[in-house]
Parts: C-alpha cells; sequence; structure tokens
C-alpha cells in the first residue's frame, strides 16, 4: 500500500449512510490525488493520512483506494486555527480559534488538554467555557481513536460514532470483552458487525455464543419489519443461512463498493429501492448460487469441525428459553412460534387485559333512559348518520371499543359527541394520540387538551432505572373514559402499556383508519382487534355531504375501493400532472412547491405544502427532493448560519425532523420543526417545535445531529397522524416495489385541502390495484378468540 499525507482540499461526494466518500486531497510538491473510501463526517481543510492502492478506474480515472486512515493533528498556526475553527470543538468558531491560536501558537491544543485553566486568558473565555472546550476537545480526540481502532474490522465511522456515544470512552474495552453485545444493546445493527469483530478475534465459526447472538439479532430485526413472532421453522432456517452466508461479506458498511465512483452531481447513487423501512431486511431464501455457496460453506466447516447444524440452533434456543430472553408458542395448527421475551408479554398481556375490559358492562345509563342520546342529538343540533348513533351506544354499554372508518365519515364528530355525553354524566374524559402531530390535531378539532401517549403516561427518567412509564396498574390513569385517535399507529408494545394503566372501570375507546399503513413498530394492533371479531367494532360507511364535496375525500374511497381516481375535474382539489422522466418529475415538484402552488392558494411553502414520497432514495425519493427543495427554499446566504453533519448541511430557517426517540429531549420520532438558531461556536442549533402546548426550542450538538433530517420531503410512513393543506406526492414505476393501495391512500388521506400527484398512470394504476397487504407475524386475533371463547 502507498501512503499520502496532506490536505482534504475538497469533497465531491460523501453519503451519510454509508460513510462512502470521494475527495480530494492536496499532497505538498505534487497534483492533488483523488481518493474513495469510507470515512466519518469531515470537513475540507481537514488534515489526513491516507494508505491505500492505486485503482483506474473506467469513467473517474485514477484513485486512491483507502484502506486506512487517521486524522492528523495540524501543525502549522494557520492549520490549527482551521481545525479549530471547524466546529468539532464546542465553544470555538472562527473568532476565538484565531485568539487561541495567537496567543498560544502551535501549543495550542496541548494547552487545550492539559492546562485548560490556561483558556482564561484569552477574552470571553471564563472557567466555565474553558472546562467545555476542553470536554469537547478530549470528547472529539477519543471518538477519533474508537474511529481508528474500529476501522481495522471494517466498521464504518458513521457506527463507530453511535458506539461512543452508547459506551463512551469504555467502547474499546467492552467490544473486547464481549463483541456480541452489540447485537443485543444496539437495535437493528448489532450482529453483522459484532460478528465481523468477534471473527477477527478469534472466536469459533460454531461458537454457542455467535449462534444465540445470532438468533437474537434475527427476532429484532423481524420486529424492525414488524413481527411480533418468528415461526421456530424460520428462525432455524435464517439463522442457518445468515451464519453461513454472511461469513464473507463486507456487511452493511460495504455497501457501495468504490469500484463505483463518484456518483454524479445530486445523485445519491444508484436507484435502487432504499425503502422506507428501517435496518436490514430479513435474508431471503438463497438463489441457485446462494444454495451452492451454503452447500461448500457446510462442507469446508465439517471438514474443520465447526459446522453449525438445525439441532445446534435448537440447542441454543433452549439456553435462551431457560433464560428467559425467548419464549416459545404452538399455535392451533401445531406450528411452534419463537418470541423475544417482551413482545410475548405484551401480545399475552395486552389480550388479556383487552378481555378484562370487554367483560366489564358500563352502563351509562338504563335501558328506559336511552333516549338520552337523541335528547342530546337535538340539544346540540348534531346530525349523525346512524352508524355514529350505534357508535354512541355501544361506548356507553362497553368498556372496551373500536370505530374505524374513512376520511369525511365522521369519525372526529362521533369523537365530539361522546365528549358531550360523557361530560353531562360527569365522567372525567382524557384525549390521546401516538404521536405529537395527531395529538396536536385531535386538540384543534375537539377544543380539548389531547396528549401523546407518552404523557399521558408520564414516561421519564427515574433515578438508577432509566426511563419508565409512571402510569401503570399500580398508579393508572386518573380517567373514566379514554378515547384514542390515530390507533392505526398504534405498535403492541406501546398499546399494552396503555392497557395497564387503564383502571378498573374506565372506558377505552379507540379511534382510526384501518385502510392506512400498520404502525411503524411491531404489531398489528387494530388490525387484529378488528378481524378478532371480539371487541365491538363500528365501521363508519356513509360520507357526509360537505365531504363529497371533496376530490379528496372522493378520491380516497375509490382507491380503497381499488378504483381509479378521478383526476382533474376543475375547481376541484385533487390533480393529476402527468410526467414520465423522474427527473422531470422532481423538477416539477420544486416548481409547484416554489412558485406556482404559492400563487394558486396561497399557500406557504414551508408552512402548508408537504412533499410524501414511498422511498427514501431513487431521483424522486426523500433524499434527492430534500436536497433540491432546501436549495430553492432555503439557499444559502451570508446572513443564514448552517453547519454540517455527515453530507446534510442544516440551515437556519431549515424544516427538520426528529427520526428516534429522544426521551431526556422530550422529542419523538416523526416530529417536525424548523431550525431557530444555530451557534457555530457552542457548536449547537436549536429546533423549534410546535406542540399542543405550544412552540418548544430544543437544543442539539454536533453529537445529536444524527438524530435530524431535512423534512422538506418525507415518507408516507412518517407523515403518518399528520395533516397538512396540501400534499404533493411524486407517482412513478420506479417506486414499484412500494406501488400499494394503502401507501397510496394513506398518502392523499394526509392533506385537508389540496392533492397534486405527479408521474404517471399506469403506476397510479398499479398502486390502485395492488391491494396486497404485507403479512405481519401477530398472534392477537387468535389470543382474543381463546380468551374470550
Amino acid at each position: 500500500m502507498e501512503a499520502y499525507e496532506g490536505t482534504l482540499e475538497r469533497i465531491t461526494f460523501y453519503s451519510a449512510e454509508t460513510t462512502f466518500m470521494v475527495g480530494r486531497l492536496s499532497v505538498a510538491e505534487q497534483e492533488d490525488l483523488v481518493f474513495v473510501g469510507h470515512f466519518p463526517p469531515m470537513q475540507e481543510g481537514d488534515s489526513l493520512r491516507l494508505k491505500g492502492e492505486w485503482k483506474v478506474h473506467p469513467r473517474y480515472g485514477p484513485q486512491l483506494q483507502v484502506k486506512e486512515w487517521e486524522s492528523v493533528i495540524p501543525t502549522s498556526a494557520e492549520g490549527l486555527q482551521r481545525f479549530l475553527a471547524s466546529g468539532l470543538i464546542k465553544g470555538v468558531g472562527e473568532h476565538t480559534a484565531r485568539q487561541l491560536v495567537k496567543q498560544f501558537d502551535t501549543q495550542v491544543l496541548e494547552v487545550i488538554e492539559n492546562s485548560p485553566q490556561e483558556l482564561t486568558r484569552i477574552s470571553g473565555i471564563g472557567p466555565k467555557k474553558a472546562s467545555m472546550i476542553h470536554r469537547s476537545y478530549l470528547q472529539h480526540k477519543n471518538i477519533k481513536e474508537v474511529m481508528l481502532f474500529l476501522q481495522h474490522y471494517g466498521i464504518s465511522p458513521a457506527l463507530a460514532v453511535r458506539l461512543f456515544k452508547h459506551y463512551g470512552e469504555q467502547t474499546i474495552t467492552l467490544l473486547k470483552e464481549n463483541p456480541y453485545r452489540l447485537a443485543e444493546e444496539m437495535f437493528g445493527v448489532g450482529f453483522l458487525t459484532a460478528d465481523r469483530i468477534a471473527r477477527q478475534l478469534g472466536l469459533p465459526f460454531n461458537s454457542p455464543q455467535r449462534i444465540r447472538a445470532a438468533i437474537q439479532f434475527m427476532l429484532n430485526q423481524a420486529a424492525a419489519e414488524g413481527h411480533v413472532f418468528l415461526p421456530a421453522a424460520e428462525v432455524r432456517e435464517k439463522v442457518l443461512e445468515m451464519l453461513y452466508h454472511q461469513e464473507n461479506k463486507e456487511g452493511a458498511a460495504r455497501q457501495e463498493a468504490p469500484e463505483q465512483g463518484a456518483p454524479a452531481s445530486g445523485q445519491q447513487g444508484s436507484a435502487d429501492a432504499g425503502t422506507e423501512k428501517t435496518g436490514h431486511s430479513l435474508p431471503s431464501p438463497p438463489d441457485h448460487t446462494a444454495g451452492e455457496s451454503l452447500k461448500q460453506g457446510v462442507l469446508h466447516q465439517a471438514r474443520t469441525g465447526q459446522e453449525i447444524t438445525a439441532d445446534l440452533v435448537e440447542s441454543q434456543l433452549e439456553i435462551l428459553e431457560k433464560e428467559g430472553r425467548v419464549i416459545r408458542r404452538t399455535d392451533a395448527e401445531g406450528r411452534q412460534l419463537v418470541y423475544a421475551a417482551p413482545f410475548f408479554l405484551a401480545e399475552k398481556g395486552a389480550a388479556e387485559r383487552l378481555v378484562t375490559l370487554l367483560e366489564k358492562q358500563l352502563s351509562l345509563f338504563s335501558p328506559e333512559d336511552e333516549g338520552v342520546v337523541e335528547d342530546l342529538l337535538q340539544d346540540e343540533q348534531i346530525e349523525l348518520a346512524p352508524e355514529q348513533v350505534q357508535a354512541v351506544y355501544k361506548a356507553c354499554s362497553n368498556g372496551v371499543m373500536v370505530v374505524t372508518g374513512g376520511p369525511g365519515t365522521g369519525k372526529t364528530t362521533t369523537i365530539k359527541t361522546l365528549l358531550k355525553l360523557f361530560q353531562r354524566h360527569q365522567l372525567k374524559v382524557l384525549l390521546a394520540a401516538p404521536t405529537g402531530r395527531a395529538a396536536k390535531r385531535m386538540t384543534e378539532t375537539t377544543g380539548l387538551e389531547a396528549k401523546t401517549i407518552h404523557r399521558l403516561l408520564e414516561y421519564s427518567y427515574v433515578e438508577g432505572k432509566g426511563f419508565r412509564f409512571q402510569r401503570n396498574e399500580e398508579n393508572p390513569i386518573p380517567a373514566r373514559a379514554i378515547i384514542v385517535d390515530e390507533a392505526s399507529m398504534l405498535d403492541l408494545h406501546l398499546f399494552y402499556n396503555l392497557l395497564k394503566a387503564v383502571p378498573p372501570g374506565c372506558r377505552l375507546i379507540l379511534v382510526g383508519d384501518v385502510d392506512q399503513l400498520p404502525s411503524v413498530g411491531a404489531g398489528n394492533v387494530l388490525r387484529d382487534i378488528i378481524q378478532s371479531g371480539v371487541i365491538p367494532c363500528v365501521r363508519l360507511n356513509t360520507i357526509f355531504r360537505q365531504a363529497r364535496e371533496s376530490m379528496i375525500v372522493v378520491n380516497a374511497h375509490r382507491i380503497n375501493q381499488g378504483e381509479k381516481p378521478v383526476l382533474n375535474k376543475k375547481e376541484r382539489d385533487f390533480f393529476f400532472i402527468k410526467e414520465e422522466d423522474p427527473e422531470q418529475v422532481a423538477s416539477t415538484i420544486v416548481d409547484l412547491c416554489r412558485h406556482r402552488l404559492p400563487r394558486y392558494g396561497p399557500y406557504d411553502p414551508l408552512e402548508d405544502i408537504q412533499v410524501l414520497t414511498p422511498m427514501r432514495k431513487t431521483p424522486v425519493g426523500v433524499e434527492r427532493l430534500n436536497l433540491l427543495l432546501q436549495g430553492e427554499l432555503n439557499p444559502p446566504s451570508r446572513s443564514k448560519a448552517e453547519i454540517q453533519s455527515g453530507s446534510t448541511v442544516f440551515r437556519l430557517g431549515d424544516k427538520v425532523m426528529q427520526i428516534r426517540n429522544n426521551y431526556e429531549k422530550e422529542v419523538f420520532n416523526g416530529d417536525v420543526g424548523r431550525i431557530a438558531a444555530i451557534d457555530r461556536e457552542e457548536g449547537e442549533l436549536w429546533v423549534c417545535f410546535n406542540e399542543v402546548s405550544g412552540i418548544r426550542e430544543v437544543p442539539y450538538d454536533l453529537l445529536d445531529l444524527d438524530e435530524l433530517v431535512l423534512s422538506y420531503a418525507v415518507s408516507v410512513h412518517k407523515s403518518q397522524g399528520s395533516e397538512y393543506p396540501v400534499v404533493v406526492m411524486p407517482v412513478v414505476t420506479q417506486h414499484f416495489i412500494l406501488l400499494q393501495r394503502n401507501l397510496l391512500y394513506t398518502g392523499i388521506t394526509r392533506a385537508k385541502n389540496l392533492v397534486v400527484l405527479i408521474g404517471t398512470f399506469k403506476a397510479v394504476a398499479i398502486a390502485v390495484n395492488n391491494n396486497k397487504v404485507e403479512k405481519r407475524y401477530s398472534y392477537l386475533d387468535t389470543l382474543l378468540q381463546e380468551l374470550s371463547g
């Protein structure tokens, strides 16, 4: 390998997801060289030492394929000032960097590390700020050390940063002791990475520890795809496939090979199917080549005495079962099901508590007084369809019930009627929804405060125990009736925790549209409850006159019934723009958001218009559209501060979304806000979230920025529970894998005033005709039937 040391002159391309970089290195006394490899987020001007091999790319010419790298601390005053001003050291911006280098010259880093009290000699730096600069520098230094250690095991820098955030300075020690702890503690990314470290550390191919970790990883991945359990036969088969076939694969961090060269400007790699799902997909059955590979792998391991058999997998399953980590159950057909223990307890517990609620007959009035509903409707001048009246009566006589229906069928009116009725009978009613956006909408439509379920259950930090739900069976919710909206978004764990906190004698009413996409988390709660036939359920079918005037509502119901939508009726609220070329679709979307729709409405491009798209990648996917829309709707300016994280530039005024639950900050997956302030010197930015209780500013430091993404365009899944004045949505054949009826239906029902679809009639027809609901392994419906039988 050849080694070069120089300055990162230019970042030609960088992918935050794969950490793949194409860059130009300025080397003293020779021409700049082009290099490719995997790196953490860097700044132009960083000093690097690279080791690699030269390859000639057929399109891009000679490139140094980097095998090893390290960040070199600059030695010149100019280089040190640039390094300190890069934003990596909290508390140091350009002005402070100049002062520090002027005061301490080339000894500045030594002073920061070993004598931070000396920093107070600089005007504006007190003891508190000096301590912050010292801690931030040490943290940066430690992260770099972790990255350098882990790169030898093929671990991406992005994952190295995550590991450091989780384990801190003990990262290297803990991974050496037990690399498979990643499979248990780093949800969704663990096993393949842990296995790569373990194999290089010499752990045997058929180690029991390796097989147990693979089983747990497989169950976690199944949960990330919505499954509550896996059939035992499938667990054994998939674990064997993974342990053999993943042995020689590079893993998630090497999906983008350097031989691909630099993607063209604006592209995010190939138009593959980067979808909305999180985590790795479950391994698919091997093709004939893979089958031959597995056969050869088994023969090779058999010769070395390290083969893995189905019996060996079964023996480790038994150990996990004895330890209480895995629970097995046999279904009615004699098939054995394998659960990660928390999912078994949640599913069983949810079924038992639902049946307990159902058994309590909570009549609000005696049969001879049933006229009270009619009296209420007359007094309040409320007009209800027959099925709405039925829903009101069922809510008065049952401990738990479901109200489902599409847009315009009166779900909100039914909720408001129930509120008035319960208030007349002096019942304390609480309203809730799975997300902050859905709770805010519920508050606006009912006039009463609605909370997220997490807030309702008082999810908070408990000393020595971490974050916990404070409301439970021992400390139930103080209510006589609880109404939950957007119940299609409920995952199994959240629903079980809610049920545990419902007190005896309290009604639980679930309201939602069962035809929308299922929850992002594991389970199929609303659909299972309805399919069981055990819990009273009323489906609202009548579309009210005012709703019938909206083509959004009309077309939503047509799509849901497998009929093509009616397009481009004059003076209506549903439009279709025919365009086949994906690049032109992207260009049209930008033009609509920037010019055409604000003139048509008028609509504010940032506050009122939301672009929804099925996929993350492709020319009209989330990532590409966000770059285009940011450049047009919030372009760079001297008056707008900005800060870079990976390949993403966050700019003052940007529209952003939180993509992971952060209980400490009390912001959750899917929350959308605007960047209100950026302080490069402090290494912080503030995001303004518009919540039920009002506007709240939340601080983020540099290590938190991987929790934020631009949200000018978001996935349809991420839009659940939201309502936007205008929805713009590409419907193209490049999204074939996700052209499904419930996805198109969910997308258009997010719009309140206007929908604009852009694409081809063929793509719309494919989506409408594809009513295949993705199968999720869950057992809640059957359990309900068994327990109530």
